[in-house]
């Protein structure tokens, strides 16, 4: 099977992007102190949670050579941790609008991870939203938008064009009103939104979902709800897929805005992902929330093969350590447990 893969990317780093990115992180760790409102801090952005719950992924059988990277080389199942959550770094109502995110965490991946100090832990994360693009070409514009949308919405609109120009301020707004919204996380894709090295290539990642799924009766009342709902009554699957690049025209790596074009390079399937049905309010679903809610989850979990790639990912490794650091996170799992046990 032919597949795109070219293996010319390549990454454009500033001269002076380390000692931005460490100033931004700053600024996110002080939004993250400021939110706590003199408690215990929560994450600097997805603070609030739908849902943690356990489940497996398994690796599809004879994937072709581009495919069988890292932990994708060969059929096999891997135990790991699920957490849905809104993309602020409050806890609002699910009716305001807003990125939903899927974080996973991969236990017992063997090899030697990025993050210093972690290298020997036997983790590997990938974190998705709704979204296959972010209208945010480079985190300078993420930040600026966090920065003004801190300050509320009354003056959003004048605020961004003021920061990014006219031009800029549209499109991005644009583009966040045209965000899919999520009525059930159970029956939406997930993104990467951002491109991840993939062996020698490339590779932005998606979950898409399998049915048929349990139906949550009625309207429920938040999205937590219709998971908890759904799970009790079964098992939810999506399919594990990689899109890879082609080049930097079409698919590049710095500018996070451009979509990558589906009929040029389509998904690809890797793996299932199951979340076997389960009681989120038993007394063992509330104990393993709990401590799922104390983990951290981080797409620089990872191993040199699937290193994050772009300025918006590089910029997340400095945002990430700073939140993870204030909220004093729960250490990596040592080893691989049996989740389902």
């Amino acid at each position: 099977m032919n597949l795109p893969g070219a293996i010319d990317w390549k990454e454009t780093v500033a001269p002076d992007e380390a000692e931005r990115f460490e100033r931004y992180a700053s600024e996110l760790r002080e939004l993250q102190r400021k939110n706590a409102r003199g408690g215990t801090p929560s994450r600097a952005l997805h603070a609030k949670a739908h849902v943690g719950a356990f489940g497996e992924l398994t690796v599809a059988p004879g994937l072709p050579e581009p495919l069988r990277v890292s932990l994708f080389a060969e059929q096999r199942t891997w135990p790991i941790y699920a957490r849905f959550s809104n993309g602020s770094g409050r806890n609002q109502p699910d009716r305001t609008a807003d990125i939903r995110g899927l974080a996973l965490k991969l236990v017992g991946v063997p090899g030697r991870k990025l993050i210093p100090g972690l290298e020997d832990k036997l983790t590997q994360d990938f974190l998705f939203i709704q979204v296959p693009t972010v209208p945010f070409r480079t985190p300078d514009e993420f930040v600026s938008f966090v920065r003004i949308a801190a300050k509320g919405p009354g003056l959003l609109v004048p605020r961004l064009i003021g920061s990014l120009g006219l031009g800029r301020a549209l499109s991005l707004l644009k583009g966040l009103a045209t965000m899919p919204k999520v009525t059930s996380m159970a029956t939406t894709p997930f993104y990467t939104a951002l491109p991840l090295r993939f062996g020698a290539t490339a590779a932005k990642l998606a979950v898409f979902p399998v049915g048929p799924t349990a139906v949550s009766p009625g309207t429920p009342a938040s999205l937590r709800d219709d998971l908890d709902t759904r799970l009790r009554n079964g098992p939810l699957t999506w399919s594990l897929r990689a899109q890879l690049f082609v080049d930097e025209r079409t698919t590049p790596i710095e500018d996070a805005s451009v979509p990558w074009s589906e009929e040029i390079s389509p998904f690809q399937e890797l793996a299932r992902l199951v979340l076997p049905q389960q009681d989120l309010t038993s007394a063992r679903g509330t104990q393993l929330e709990g401590k799922i809610e104390r983990m951290s989850f981080d797409p620089w979990h990872a191993v040199e093969e699937l290193r994050p790639l772009g300025a918006m990912m590089r910029a997340r490794a400095i945002a990430y350590r700073e939140s993870v650091l204030e909220r004093q996170a729960a250490p990596e799992p040592d080893e691989a447990v049996k989740l389902a046990g």
